[in-house]
């Protein structure tokens, strides 16, 4: 194991993947030689010269390119700067990348990955700090994942790189620089699809997306301490959903919560809120609970942005009210 922050692990992962398979480049807006805002592409444009881009601001346009790249057997890595942007992105990514392997029945695939990052917590306002997960979620067609810590981060990259259809990679503003053990050697790989539990609990079961985990976890600290034993799911991948791991918990707290940094009207917590009730309701002793940000612009001043920003607390008071 060697202990890495989450922005060098998907570093790490990038430059093992494009040393594997000489198919892959990555692209996007001063990812080049300032490598990344993130610094997530640091040193990649010295150490595959041609195969790392710098892009005019175009996101719209960028994506069509990816999609095309991807068709002719390369598999693009794309760097959307800031999730906010995303709404460029969806002519290409519903219109395109989402259905050509289904309406040429299976004859092309479209092998790109598109990184960007979302989420509040440092000032970045309303135009720079938005969790727009449902956004992406909700097309047939994409995978979404949503890692972690370093090892989720480079072993889901890795393996959406390697996946013959488009995958969409959401990272947070505030995981970069976080740090935890990751295994050693380029042979790392998290399976799309498989949420993670990360504490036992026998209670109430929370289940969280990206940073809110963090959250949760700490929520869980708190109720332990209360008698409340918390069982907190990282779904770690959003699309395709690990529905098994989410019956079996609820199965044995027969309560739940649901924690997402996005909108609650309309937003993945509400999504997901109504597929435990189609496929858990039986199990339930009480209604979902969702924890998620207001429907409001994110404030830039610090003290109201942690207002509305889900949080520790509020997803306990959450777990407090459905054991009610």
């Amino acid at each position: 194991m060697t202990v890495m922050r989450y922005a060098e692990s998907l570093n790490a992962a990038l430059r093992e993947e494009m040393a594997r398979d000489p198919n892959v480049f990555v692209f996007g807006e001063d990812i080049g030689t300032y490598g990344g805002v993130f610094k997530v592409t640091r040193d990649l444009n010295g150490e595959f010269p041609g195969r790392v881009f710098d892009t005019p601001i175009s996101e719209q346009a960028l994506t069509a390119m990816a999609v095309s790249a991807a068709m002719t057997g390369t598999r693009p890595v794309l760097e959307i700067m800031y999730a906010d942007f995303m709404p460029l992105t969806l002519d290409a990514l519903i219109n395109q990348a989402s259905v050509f392997s289904y309406v040429w029945e299976g004859q092309v695939d479209i092998p790109f990955v598109l990184r960007t990052q979302g989420g509040g917590g440092v000032g970045t306002g309303a135009q720079h700090a938005k969790s727009l997960d449902a956004l992406v979620a909700m097309i047939p067609g994409l995978k979404v994942v949503a890692p972690v810590t370093p090892a989720d981060a480079k072993g889901l990259l890795k393996a959406a790189i390697r996946d013959n259809g488009p995958v969409i990679v959401l990272e947070h503003k505030l995981l970069y620089n976080t740090r935890g053990e990751v295994p050693d050697g380029d042979d790392l790989l998290v399976e799309i699809g498989r949420a993670r539990t990360v504490r036992e609990g026998a209670d109430v079961s929370v289940f969280a997306t990206s940073r809110m985990v963090l959250e949760a976890e700490q929520a869980a600290e708190a109720l332990a301490a209360e008698g409340v034993s918390a069982e907190v799911i990282d779904l770690r991948t959003l699309r395709p959903l690990d529905l098994d791991a989410i019956v079996t918990s609820i199965a044995k707290t027969h309560h739940a919560v649901v924690v997402n940094e996005g909108w609650g009207f309309n937003g993945y917590a509400a999504e997901l809120s109504a597929t435990i009730m189609d496929h858990a309701f039986d199990l339930l002793d009480a209604p979902v609970a969702r924890v998620t940000m207001p429907d409001m612009p994110i404030p830039y001043a610090e003290p109201l942005e942690s207002q509305v920003i889900p949080n520790a607390a509020r997803i306990a008071e959450a777990a407090r009210r459905v054991l009610a």
